[in-house]
């Protein structure tokens, strides 16, 4: 599919509070054999998105870092975690302090997750990705781990308000692009 073919496409999807304000923009070589160009969206005339911007993973080891340090997020731990944290500690570790290294592991989890999400997502080709989008559900996309799609899925009108507001507690584990794109469409409502 053609580059305007498929912009035309995707910004048929965009939630109309966005018309205009999200762009979906690309630059092209074309006297380069194998280059694909640059693809990015853009909030207000502002490039919010680029998927080969060079200092992106300098951006993201700082981010996986800041979620491992920062004590005000908010990372629900099950009594199966706890339980599994008791059989690997053989029981010698005090209760609270399961609580503890259950959530630590869990947040190093979900940094790990996030960080593979993102080398994803500075590899992937927009052109394939946003395809992908177009041929999936939007709950499927929503549901990915690919931070395009949930990117795509979130400024989508399709998505309508009640689900916008109910998935306010999964959106706080999800990649800060993300993060920005939903506070985005929520403030659209």
């Amino acid at each position: 599919m053609s580059w305007s073919k498929l912009k035309k496409e995707l910004e048929s999807f965009l939630c109309p509070a966005l018309v205009g304000r999200v762009e979906y923009r690309a630059t092209s070589y074309h006297y380069l054999l194998g280059k694909s160009g640059n693809c990015y969206i853009s909030v207000d005339k502002k490039n919010v998105l680029n998927m080969s911007d060079p200092n992106n993973t300098i951006r993201w080891y700082q981010t996986e870092q800041e979620i491992k340090s920062d004590s005000t997020i908010e990372v629900p731990i099950s009594n199966e975690e706890i339980e599994e944290v008791r059989q690997d500690t053989k029981g010698t570790v005090p209760e609270d302090r399961l609580i503890v290294i259950a959530r630590k592991k869990k947040i190093t989890l979900l940094a790990k997750e996030l960080l593979t999400a993102q080398a994803t997502l500075t590899k992937s080709n927009f052109v394939v990705v946003a395809t992908k989008y177009l041929s999936t559900s939007i709950e499927d996309n929503l549901e990915s781990n690919d931070i395009l799609l949930n990117v795509l899925a979130l400024i989508d009108r399709r998505v309508g308000k009640k689900r916008i507001l109910n998935m306010s507690e999964k959106i706080k584990l999800k990649h800060p692009i993300v993060q920005y794109f939903y506070e985005l469409r929520r403030s659209t409502l």
